[in-house]
């Protein structure tokens, strides 16, 4: 089918927010929120962990790297979405668009690889405790490290180029709060469903989510049959606390983008897209500085000392 005599879109506007002013202002205000407390949340963690010698260990090491790249995963979406809902127009160009998806989805790929090292780091520490600091050094750490962030902006390149070749020539309304993968193919002038690298890259994103899942989940499972041998109860609660909070993330994260990404040919209403694309590109985040502060001593205790420290500065 030729395309030669159609114009492809430039712009898209997004058709999933409030269309009364009243509501949008409703969601500007907590969503503003929520968007600040992840920045300077994990802005805190990442300084505290900077800050404090004790806190360079792998562990914490990865916690500030996630922490790092919670920002910029957010930063992608989010204030588009702000920025849309005080908007009338609330369009986005086709390069803007693509730009958002790679940072979307590259730093979000790199956090599902952080997250599967993270676990292995913690398999490592109850597992093998007197092997584990000769094996995770910092130089592996660091490798690891960068290593999920290299795969994290390689694996969305193929779709994205490819999708910046598509004609867009019918309705430029995007049915969603920010641009993926699905919404932007339905507006293409032509077939995907037929297309075989469509077909492709969903058993590649189906395979990496699975396989992530996999690897944790084998991890946990030599985490608890190790824990279960400790004999005393204070011991089992002193190993199992140091997991509870990467477990909950994990949770956290990969329910909402197993929902999203692992549908597969099935379909749900614009509500419902929306709803689950709030859960991973909103509330996870906005949940993890939470998680890796209130229950995690070291680093409470380090940013009391610190608050501390600015009170008697200032007074």
């Amino acid at each position: 089918m030729e395309y030669r005599n159609q114009t492809s879109a430039q712009e898209f506007i997004f058709s999933a927010f409030p269309n009364s002013w009243g509501k949008s202002v409703g969601c500007f205000i907590p969503l503003l929120f929520i968007y600040s407390f992840i920045v300077v949340g994990n802005l805190v963690i990442i300084t505290v962990v900077q800050l404090n010698s004790h806190l360079h260990t792998p562990m914490y090491l990865f916690i500030s790297a996630l922490s790092f790249l919670e920002i910029w995963y957010t930063t992608a979406t989010i204030p588009t979405m702000l920025a849309s809902l005080l908007s009338e127009r609330r369009s986005i160009s086709l390069n803007g668009c693509l730009l958002q998806m790679f940072v979307f989805h590259s730093t979000g790929i790199s956090e599902v690889c952080l997250l599967t090292a993270m676990a292995f780091d913690r398999y490592l520490a109850i597992c093998s405790p007197l092997r584990y600091p000769t094996i995770m050094t910092p130089k592996l750490c660091a490798q690891l490290t960068l290593g999920c962030c290299v795969c994290g902006c390689i694996t969305p390149l193929p779709e994205i180029a490819w999708i910046a070749t598509l004609p867009f020539c019918g309705s430029n309304h995007l049915e969603h709060i920010f641009c993926d993968f699905l919404p932007l193919l339905r507006l293409a002038c032509t077939d995907t469903h037929t297309i075989i690298m469509i077909q492709v890259v969903d058993i590649v994103h189906a395979a990496e989510i699975i396989t992530a899942v996999m690897l944790i989940f084998l991890s946990y499972a030599g985490i608890v049959a190790v824990i279960l041998r400790i004999r005393s109860a204070e011991g089992r609660r002193k190993a199992f606390s140091t997991c509870v909070s990467h477990l909950t993330v994990f949770l956290l994260f990969f329910g909402n983008v197993a929902l999203m990404y692992l549908r597969f040919s099935a379909t749900y209403s614009l509500f419902w897209d929306t709803a689950i694309a709030l859960g991973f590109a909103v509330l996870s985040p906005f949940f993890n500085p939470i998680i890796y502060s209130l229950r995690n001593k070291e680093i409470k205790e380090a940013i009391r000392k610190h608050i501390g420290q600015v009170k008697m500065f200032f007074s």
